[in-house]
């Protein structure tokens, strides 16, 4: 799945079961059969209006900074697919949070190790009871997610918002002045905050770009534009093990153990009011939230005794007072961690 984006996409069932199938061609025959069949069902259930549905998504997807909807058969393959491909310890921790967002907006921020991230935490939110949630799911995107024809149908499980990134996260931004890229953002951003109103769940990943070590690295302030709108519920969700299920610079899927971690939700005015409207306190105490949801060696920047946090830490154990989880300052010791 390969082309320049934004080109006429014409994939007939034939043509996606190949293109699928050949992206994993490392897996046994068995297994490759037992997709073949899934797809061959999943794509007979849609019908032709369903499969002429996901070619014009895939054709039209990231032209503009605007929001582009889910489409139902991509994301049928990829619950499907993941049935078989995930390890038996993959998993969703704390799903009991969501029941106070239910039918709520609500931003979701998230760490970053893998371009698979949004894709895993929906697959896993899904099968541990959050289908409502993932329905209306919409991720704030990069360029890259739009790049090229597999990534774009990896997109389509949920609605996106394109966003222009700086040029120190993007190569885009280099090719895009300060004027553009402000404006760029700025639609993105008005975009997000309708999204909200009508009730999305916004899934953000504030440190702009993914980690090549595994451990959080700082988040940018700039995200805490997205809590500008109505006043929504602010969401921290830990992943772990897509690093290693997709690496960086890696056409391999492994089938390794991927985890998520879904912690308790605040309302954005009240971490807005704890931080006296400063954006780094605000986002540093976001990445503080999603620290405590992760095993130690993921915590980076946001792990216990890390410097110039101070400020940061009394207004995460104000906001997300110390739980079963664990406190914002010390380590969450009961985490499952990547091994379940």
């Amino acid at each position: 799945m390969t082309e320049s984006p934004h080109h006429a996409v014409r994939l007939d069932r034939a043509a996606l079961i190949r293109a699928i199938t050949t992206f994993l061609s490392d897996r046994d025959d068995q297994t490759l059969n037992g997709m073949r069949v899934d797809l061959d069902r999943v794509i007979d259930d849609a019908g032709p209006d369903g499969l002429e549905a996901l070619n014009g998504r895939l054709a039209g997807a990231g032209a503009d900074w605007t929001y582009y909807p889910r489409d139902l058969l991509a994301r049928r393959i990829h619950h499907v697919l993941a049935e078989r491909l995930l390890d038996h310890g993959s998993g969703c921790d704390g799903i009991e949070h969501l029941a106070t967002v239910d039918g709520e907006p609500v931003v979701i921020f998230a760490n970053h190790l893998s371009y698979s991230d949004a894709n895993l935490i929906e697959v896993l939110l899904d099968r541990a009871g959050g289908g409502a949630l993932c329905d209306r799911l919409t991720v704030v995107a990069g360029p890259k997610v739009y790049s090229d024809l597999k990534r774009r149908f990896s997109s389509l499980c949920f609605g996106t918002i394109k966003v222009a990134q700086n040029s120190g996260r993007s190569s885009e931004g280099a090719v895009m002045n300060a004027r553009d890229v402000a404006r760029a953002a700025r639609q993105s951003i008005d975009t997000a905050h309708e999204r909200l109103r009508r009730g999305d769940a916004l899934l953000l990943f504030a440190e702009g770009s993914r980690s090549r070590t595994g451990a959080m690295q700082p988040m940018l302030a700039g995200a805490i534009r997205y809590l500008e709108g109505p006043d929504a519920w602010v969401l921290p969700v830990s992943i772990t093990g897509t690093e290693t299920m997709f690496p960086i610079d890696d056409n391999t899927l492994y089938t390794v153990p991927v985890r998520a971690g879904v912690g308790r939700p605040v309302r954005a005015s009240s971490l807005r009011e704890a931080a006296a409207g400063d954006r780094q306190l605000m986002i540093d105490a976001i990445g503080l939230a999603i620290a405590t949801l992760l095993p130690p060696s993921y915590r980076g920047t946001y792990g216990a005794g890390a410097p110039g946090l101070d400020r940061a830490r009394d207004i995460a154990e104000a906001v997300w007072p110390a739980t079963s989880q664990g406190s914002i300052a010390g380590a969450a010791s009961n985490h499952r961690g990547t091994s379940g």
